[in-house]
């Protein structure tokens, strides 16, 4: 069960970049989240996931000596979640899913992009949590990080892109 878990359903195991087919499946599941309940709900579900997630892999890094295996992507979806409460954090119906103006799908496939642009690249803090932190929160901790900022940033370009295509001054 623990490696079924750490490895996100085995998707940890994709042999070419485990961390983005992790994220492809949480993004998903999260989206789903949202719409048959709500932001509070995939946050919380985020926060139990992460403390869980931290103890199993601080287990896998205590039996197998390798710190931060590539093909533990338990942490993506955790980031993946986090940036999903923030932004879109609307809760829609399955009807008003094709809907641009709710900026659902948008705001979704935007904190894809920008939590996989945070996770590669680590600037600022996130990076500093990836290289000095030891264990599950090191592993855990950049993703958490980069998810929030993720969520953040697309709520910002959201707001910016809203503002411009749906209410132009005339």
């Amino acid at each position: 069960m623990n490696w079924f878990f750490i490895t996100l359903g085995y998707s940890g195991l994709f042999p070419k970049a485990p961390g983005t087919m992790g994220t492809l499946v949480s993004l998903p599941l999260g989206m789903l989240i949202l719409i048959y309940f709500d932001a509070q709900t995939l946050f919380l579900a985020s926060v139990l996931i992460s403390i869980i997630a931290i103890k199993e892999i601080n287990k896998y890094e205590e039996k197998s000596g390798i710190h931060d295996d590539k093909r533990i992507v338990i942490d993506e979806l955790a980031g993946m979640w986090f940036a999903l409460s923030v932004a879109p954090a609307i809760s829609i119906t399955t009807s008003e899913l094709g809907m641009w103006e709710n900026g659902f799908l948008i705001q979704s496939i935007l904190s894809f992009i920008l939590f996989r642009y945070f996770d590669i690249a680590k600037p600022s803090i996130i990076g500093r949590i990836d290289r000095e932190a030891k264990g599950g929160i090191g592993v855990m901790g950049d993703d958490i990080i980069a998810g929030f900022a993720a969520g953040i940033v697309s709520s910002f370009i959201w707001q910016l892109c809203y503002n411009f295509l749906f209410h132009t001054v005339k």
